[in-house]
């Protein structure tokens, strides 16, 4: 049975890093994408960016495209995201969700994710 679980979050300043850790188990990355998604106060839950090991690829929001990095740690049991120049903008909950029936085209869709972790929280201070 898929499980993840987030891990990082914190209060940063402007123009400061985190990195958050998305725990799994139950499964394989050969099986099952990650999500990671973002909930801004007041804001509708939004995917943030998206890793599958089965077809080797990655994708960002155009919000974060450049400053945020996607990756596996060398077990292959934690994906990470490595948030940098961080802006208020980028505050919100963070959650890692997986899916074994996204791609490229289908990764935003939450309804196609058959786990998601409690969230962590992030807040960026101005």
């Amino acid at each position: 049975q898929l499980h993840v679980a987030e891990s990082g979050g914190g209060l940063v300043p402007s123009g400061g890093s985190l990195r958050l850790s998305c725990a799994i188990s139950g499964f394989t990355l050969a099986y099952a994408a990650i999500g990671w998604f973002r909930q801004a106060p007041g804001k509708e839950r939004k995917g943030v960016s998206y890793y599958n090991h089965r077809l080797d690829v990655t994708a960002y929001s155009d919000s974060v495209k450049g400053r945020f990095t996607i990756s596996l740690n060398d077990a292959g049991d934690t994906v990470y995201l490595q948030m940098n120049s961080l802006g208020p903008e980028d505050t919100g909950v963070y959650y890692c969700a997986a899916s074994p029936h996204t791609d490229l085209g289908t990764w935003t869709y939450e309804g196609l994710y058959d786990d998601w972790g409690q969230g962590t929280q992030v807040t960026v201070s101005s």
